[in-house]
């Protein structure tokens, strides 16, 4: 096996992992929250934590995809022309990242005091 294709198996690997990170977790998340209403908690509550953990689980697989991506461009094809890509899908989910981290927290990820709780 050359180099080549043992990277390009790491990156099919980080995307499969950030792939599988956001739909199990979103089922995992869905099922407690039906459970948890259906167990009388409050739905108004339920949804929050829904909500806030959703926004994690779509952060956590947001990274792994973006690992894959920077492996694959930078070891695999290392044109100008991806490596432009490669910025404008960092730039892209990175704006998505911090949008999720303001809906998540309710503020600027700079505006965290010490009484901000460590994710998940």
């Amino acid at each position: 096996m050359d180099m080549e294709h043992f990277v390009e198996m790491i990156v099919i690997a980080l995307e499969a992992s950030g792939i599988a990170v956001i739909v199990l977790g979103t089922l995992v998340l869905v099922w407690r929250y039906a459970t948890g209403i259906l167990r009388g908690a409050p739905a108004s509550e339920a949804y929050h934590v829904l909500r806030r953990n959703l926004g994690r689980v779509i952060l956590l697989g947001l990274e792994f995809l973006v690992a894959a991506d920077i492996i694959n461009t930078v070891s695999v094809r290392p044109s100008f022309q991806d490596l432009g890509v490669l910025g404008l899908l960092v730039v892209i989910r990175t704006f998505l990242s911090f949008a999720l981290e303001i809906e998540i927290n309710g503020r600027l990820p700079w505006k965290m005091g010490s009484d901000a709780s460590p994710g998940l």
